[in-house]
């Protein structure tokens, strides 16, 4: 009698093999091109007069609620001798923001409120950290990419800073009894017919941090920990987006004294998950932004309820309980080369008292990771690059070449792993980046003693980035500017 052969353990081979085809990445090439050449011919661009007009060709967005994004560069040109110089301001200007953003975790950590005016009207500074077009912001001051937002009715069109840590909106307002300059006139709430005062009994009022009722008017103070600052009075307005649709009765400052490094911007759009952010207060079920290069004069967008493209690689948001501004990513890995890195768990992991974890910020440009997940990494990105001729560190940055002599590189991948299991490549220009004019580039991530790692906007250049705010995941979509 011929033996029965079981066909199941084919069956469960096979469908095994389909599931799991499903649940990794796709396979990662172990190297990516950088273009040296084209990298070299924006740090010269930034400084050339012809680069100074905005360049007002974009894609369509998918959502009649949108802002128009921009780089800083494009609203305020730099005023730096050189590449380098301007590199080494932007920097200087990015570790305020980290540990801007770590002060405010901290503070939320350990409960610490904080502190309200004093009676006499005066404020006490705590540090702390629809769709349009975006620009980028980081050639003078604070914020590194600007939306082209209008205030009031009829709307006053002015440039706001676009921020994703933090949570409430504000715009310079006259009279000024202290303004920075601003590329648009001051904000007149006399020429709106919309302007209205909060009072102190107000939900809006009761929910910000720092506030003060003076004659029943709700007075707010924002500060951040470059030094920056805001205070003013806490009102609604319309806001309008690019395609001229509107949304009433929107909680923002109006500050009649500001100071710090907003050089350009007329104000900020908080894009934080917090309750007085622009998102929450439309009640957005999603936002994405894409990131222009930074030296670049195009534009992108700031969309609100368009979703997240089909192709996008997503990952899992977590809330922390001491703190709802901020976005964490469930980022449980790094490769290079394709290889998935040893690093210890706990230097990813955001912990049950709220510690740690990974946060996705539109404000700071480098990213940071604790400083053995940072070693880990920076030394197989080394070890892939012996080749290459080495050159001396700069402000953050440990590892740098000098590639003056060559026109294009191949250097390994890196990939960020999420708790999915779905992996995001980055580009090489994303990671690899000019410091000067002259051909020197670095590594573009750095170590943080911090316990909040942060991806910053360098590595998502170019990238859409979608907040699905109802599904609590975020999407990156490479190469959809």
């Amino acid at each position: 009698m011929a033996e029965r052969v079981s066909i199941f353990p084919v069956l469960f081979a096979l469908c095994f093999s389909i599931a799991l085809s499903r649940t990794l990445p796709p396979h990662t090439p172990k190297t990516a091109v950088l273009d040296v050449s084209a990298s070299i011919r924006k740090t010269l661009d930034v400084f050339s007069p012809d680069s100074a007009q905005l360049d007002h060709t974009f894609s369509p967005p998918s959502s009649s609620l949108s802002f128009r994004l921009h780089s800083r560069s494009t609203v305020h040109r730099a005023q730096y001798r050189d590449y380098k110089s301007l590199t080494l301001a932007r920097l200087g200007r990015d570790v305020a923001r980290a540990k801007s953003l770590q002060a405010r975790l901290d503070l939320a950590i350990n409960g610490i409120a904080a502190t309200d005016l004093e009676p006499d009207g005066d404020m006490v500074f705590e540090e702390e950290a629809l769709r349009a077009p975006v620009i980028s912001g980081t050639s003078q001051g604070s914020g590194e990419y600007f939306s082209r937002v209008g205030i009031g009715r009829p709307p006053s069109q002015v440039y706001m800073v676009l921020d994703t840590g933090s949570d409430v909106n504000w715009v310079q307002c006259a009279p000024c009894a202290d303004c920075y300059q601003q590329t648009d006139p001051i904000y007149e709430p006399s020429s709106s017919t919309s302007f209205s005062p909060l009072t102190c009994e107000t939900k809006q009022c009761k929910s910000l941090d720092v506030s003060m009722c003076r004659n029943n008017t709700c007075l707010y103070e924002v500060s951040y920990g470059d030094g920056s600052y805001t205070v003013g009075d806490f009102v609604t307005e319309t806001v309008t987006f690019a395609d001229t649709a509107s949304v009433s009765d929107i909680a923002i400052g109006c500050g009649h004294n500001n100071e710090g490094l907003f050089v350009g911007a007329a104000g900020l759009i908080g894009l934080g998950a917090g309750a007085l952010s622009f998102p929450s207060q439309i009640n957005a079920s999603s936002f994405s932004y894409c990131l222009v290069d930074r030296d670049s004069d195009n534009s992108s967008t700031l969309e609100f309820n368009s979703g997240t493209p089909y192709e996008a690689v997503t990952a899992p948001l977590i809330r922390n309980s001491k703190l709802d501004t901020f976005y964490y990513v469930d980022l449980t890995g790094l490769s290079v080369s394709g290889e998935l890195l040893s690093i210890p768990p706990s230097s990813l992991r955001l912990d049950g008292t709220g510690d740690g974890g990974v946060i996705v910020d539109s404000g700071t440009a480098v990213t940071r990771l604790q400083s053995k997940a940072y070693a880990s990494l920076r030394d197989a990105f080394a070890n892939g690059t012996k080749s290459l001729p080495s050159a001396s560190g700069v402000a953050l940055f440990d590892t740098c070449f000098d590639l003056s002599s060559m026109k294009s590189v191949e250097v390994p991948t890196v990939s960020f792993r999420f708790s999915n299991g779905k992996e995001l490549a980055l580009p090489a220009k994303n990671y690899v980046i000019p410091v000067d004019s002259n051909g020197t580039f670095c590594f573009a991530f750095a170590p943080t003693e911090s316990s909040l790692s942060i991806i910053g906007n360098v590595q998502q250049q170019g990238t859409r980035v979608s907040f699905d705010l109802a599904k609590s995941t975020v999407g990156f979509s490479p190469n959809s500017c």
